[in-house]
């Protein structure tokens, strides 16, 4: 653990999360509500700014440095999840937006005035099949008029803006299914009731998430971000950048769960012995480190990659799944160290492992990742 990178932004975090200790996660889980004040801290000490340039007022830096301050959110017993959004999310506006978007937008968002948590994508039928999404766009002068349904679209509710992505050219029209989709920015307190009906999902974890349906919402042309048509391939910029950061969060999720086990194990006596002699309770918890350990190794390498602009749509996903597999793992293990104690809600045991179990699924499946490293790296013929 002394070899960790980046050991001054880790005390700086460490430092912010004294004023949020268990208790005010457990509060805000117990009651569903969102951690304002946390969130509000974070944005307050740039943190959720770290990748936008300094000339628009954040620090500048890259992926990496932002899948640390993901990471120690969910280390600290927090739940990212609350605010990933923001950091994946502005690859996309950064990589591909023009320059009086930047202008527009940027400096608001680094000092907080606004947020954009949000991403549209995901819908009903489709799934993760994002190349047969149904929500249109259809010019009509200086405006795009949206019609259509998305669905486990996060934070609105704490979002200012979001990013979307839906068809202006039909799927029949097109040499490439991939082509003919187009990405926005959607000012939502300018489309919820004017077109836009949000209607939030009651869920196992306390993860704000909402059915949004769109009934001839007007969107400026002017919020249509780099190329008509072009908005798959922007779109797959930030997936890899989300992915990155999810693989981070997993990564604080696993560190969290070892770290507790190991403590509790050293101080619980049974039999005048403490448990953590027995090696049925050493092994499990050495197996959830090493695999840790391993998974973060690939983390580094992805946001190496993505910060030098390459290709990393591989070492992203393998990321995210070595990473969501050790937390859940760590997460069984500690339950199983706590024994009945680990159902009790006063060791925030449980709660974190509701919250680390969701990244088996989203924000992509671990079949999906399969699939992906079949096809795309071992040169399979597509499953799907």
């Amino acid at each position: 653990m002394n070899q960790e990178r980046y050991p001054e932004l880790r005390a700086a975090l460490r430092d912010l999360f004294k004023r949020f200790p268990d208790e005010y996660f457990r509060k805000i889980d117990d009651a569903r509500a969102y951690p304002e004040a946390c969130v509000d801290a974070l944005t307050r000490a740039g943190w959720l700014a770290v990748m936008i340039p300094q000339e628009y007022g954040g620090a500048g830096l890259g992926l990496a440095e932002a899948s640390v301050v993901m990471e120690e959110v969910n280390r600290c017993g927090g739940n990212a999840g609350a605010c990933h959004g923001q950091m994946y999310n502005m690859g996309t506006l950064l990589r591909h937006g023009s320059d009086e978007q930047k202008r527009r937008y940027l400096p608001k968002i680094a000092c907080g005035e606004l947020r954009l948590q949000s991403m549209g994508v995901t819908e009903p039928t489709t799934g993760t099949d994002t190349t047969k999404i149904k929500t249109t766009a259809v010019k009509q002068g200086d405006r795009y008029v949206v019609n259509g349904q998305k669905v486990w679209i996060s934070r609105i509710q704490h979002s200012d803006l979001m990013i979307l992505l839906a068809r202006t050219t039909p799927l029949k029209d097109v040499k490439r299914k991939s082509e003919g989709m187009s990405i926005f920015i959607v000012d939502l307190h300018q489309a919820i009731g004017q077109g836009m009906t949000v209607n939030p999902i009651r869920n196992m974890v306390n993860h704000e998430t909402n059915e949004l349906f769109f009934d001839n919402l007007e969107i400026p042309a002017e919020n249509l971000i780099g190329e008509e048509g072009k908005g798959f391939k922007y779109i797959l910029d930030g997936l890899n950048a989300e992915r990155t950061l999810i693989a981070a969060e997993c990564i604080g999720d696993a560190r969290w769960f070892v770290e507790r086990s190991a403590r509790y194990a050293r101080e619980r006596r049974v039999f005048d012995r403490p448990i953590g002699q027995n090696q049925g309770v050493q092994f499990p918890l050495a197996e959830a480190h090493i695999e840790t350990e391993a998974a973060d190794l690939m983390r580094w390498r992805a946001c190496e990659l993505f910060d030098a602009h390459q290709q990393c749509g591989a070492e992203a996903n393998m990321a995210k799944y070595l990473a969501a597999k050790a937390s859940w793992e760590a997460a069984n293990t500690a339950i199983q160290t706590h024994g009945g104690f680990g159902f009790a809600c006063e060791y925030d045991i449980e709660r974190k492992f509701r919250e680390t179990r969701l990244y088996q699924v989203a924000p992509i499946s671990t079949n999906l990742i399969l699939s992906y490293v079949a096809e795309h790296v071992l040169g399979l013929p597509r499953s799907f």
